[in-house]
């Protein structure tokens, strides 16, 4: 499983304990059922929350854990279709503008114009640009599995014009601060990528600055990829193709 599922998981669990006070082994049924309940009435868990601490509990107590609980075998949630959201190229291009830092901007731009998970930008490595196909290694995607996709030229350029200005040997978007630079000859000694909350933050600033009217999300971006590709004329096939993993 992806490192973000696990942490949900254990996230799940713990949040379970914490409102019961107990050990997880020590839950019962009505324990089971009395918490969903309180993430259902008094909490108001969204549908997309209450399926991941519902998947999380599920799976500790079938396989970690292992109890007989009819309560995770009964509880059943609404599926919910909602459309993404989506903006415009215009939209896109002022949330690119507006970020005053080359290496979100640079970021932004990526995920956008290869349709990437908020993830797979951020492990971007060296070694999976391959400037002579005009092609991008997409490694560990959902499900752990491997792509490749087009680059355009505008991202390259982009993206080599970042990279000299930290001259990582392995990340493209590697942490800084304290610590990460090597401040002689200025090139970055980061052994990890930026952080999630980096990215999210730089997003959340921009667009409660840049009201569009709706919620934009790194992953709003990877939507409004898809869907300017469509409008485009690219095969719908082509572009599930493209961003499936």
């Amino acid at each position: 499983m992806a490192d973000r599922t696990v942490k949900a998981y254990v996230r799940a669990v713990r949040q379970l304990a914490e409102f019961l006070k107990r050990s997880p082994e020590e839950v019962c049924d009505d324990h089971i059922r009395e918490y969903f309940l309180h993430l259902k009435n008094d909490r108001r868990f969204a549908n997309g929350s209450l399926r991941v601490s519902l998947a999380g509990i599920r799976f500790f107590y079938r396989n970690t854990c292992r109890r007989e609980f009819p309560s995770l075998d009964l509880l059943r949630l609404q599926s919910i279709n909602a459309l993404p959201e989506v903006i415009t190229i215009k939209q896109v291009h002022q949330i690119v503008d507006a970020t005053t830092t080359l290496r979100m901007r640079t970021y932004f731009w990526t995920v956008y114009s290869l349709g990437l998970r908020l993830n797979e930008g951020l492990h971007l490595q060296v070694g999976d640009i391959d400037a002579a196909r005009g092609l991008v290694h997409i490694h560990r995607g959902k499900g752990a599995k491997d792509r490749y996709i087009t680059l355009p030229t505008s991202t390259l350029l982009m993206l080599r014009e970042y990279w000299v200005t930290h001259r990582n040997k392995r990340w493209l978007f590697p942490a800084d601060g304290r610590n990460h630079t090597l401040a002689k000859k200025g090139v970055s000694v980061a052994k990890t990528p930026m952080s999630e909350a980096a990215v999210q933050g730089a997003m959340k600033l921009i667009t409660t600055k840049i009201d569009f009217g709706k919620k934009v999300s790194l992953h709003t971006l990877r939507h409004s990829y898809a869907t300017h590709l469509l409008e485009a004329g690219v095969s719908l096939k082509f572009i599930q193709q493209a961003s499936r993993s």
